[in-house]
């Protein structure tokens, strides 16, 4: 089974767009979990731009499904995931004022750094999870973090399946079964849509959980959210 964790981003921007409460994502995040959703996912940047660190906070009492918390592992949001001590941190290398995530970590430049940010937060309970990209070194680097899961970085394969090119897939496929072999869990996430999810989810063994919030927001305008959390879960299942 591989769960559906939708990102409220999204929705906290067209929050701050405006000012005040509308959406009141908090509401959402409750929503999503009555209409099947199996995880709220946040990813909180210094800036704030979107998701606040308040938000991080308040959604604590308002998830009960599966809660993960993204972001850079720089001083300020180790303290906040500290504090929330969600179900999981996914940690992700996006530069500050970054629009969205680019890239994967490189797991053996940054080894140590990620080791020492991985062992904190397993030390407080909380499962933890990398990005990277579906490269077989950066898998085994993974490993050698002490990570519990990697997130594959999805962007490549959905730029390609846009294309017609379902031999996008290949490096994923690849690098979930050394991730398999290797004994770490492998979640998925960036630029997933309803028109490559099931493609995806059928061709990546052990795929444990998808990340998905742009393009789910965008397509919840057309078809609604509580449809739309449906239809991604028919996919996935």
């Amino acid at each position: 089974m591989t769960k559906l964790s939708v990102n409220i981003n999204k929705i906290a921007t067209l929050r701050n767009a405006r000012g005040g409460n509308v959406p009141d994502l908090l509401k959402v995040a409750t929503d999503i979990q009555k209409f099947g959703g199996e995880g709220i996912t946040i990813h909180p940047r210094p800036d704030e731009r979107h998701i606040r660190y308040q938000d991080a906070r308040d959604l604590k009492s308002i998830v009960y499904t599966e809660y993960n918390i993204e972001g850079n592992p720089q001083h300020n949001f180790v303290d906040l995931v500290l504090e929330c001590k969600p179900d999981q941190v996914t940690l992700v290398p996006d530069a500050i004022g970054a629009i969205t995530s680019s890239a994967g970590w490189d797991t053996i430049q940054y080894q140590d750094y990620l080791s020492e940010m991985i062992q904190e937060f397993q030390r407080n309970g909380i499962r933890t999870s990398i990005f990277v990209d579906p490269v077989l070194e950066m898998i085994e680097g993974a490993k050698k973090t002490g990570t519990d899961r990697i997130e594959l970085y999805t962007e490549s394969f959905a730029h390609q399946y846009s294309l017609g090119n379902e031999k996008g897939i290949t490096p994923y496929v690849e690098a979930a079964v050394l991730a398999n072999e290797l004994g770490l869990g492998i979640n998925a996430g960036h630029d997933l849509s309803l028109d490559n999810i099931q493609f995806f989810k059928q061709n990546i063994p052990g795929l444990l959980e998808v990340s998905i919030g742009h393009a789910l927001i965008s397509e919840a305008l057309y078809l609604g959210l509580d449809n739309v959390v449906n239809m991604y879960l028919r996919k996935l299942k």
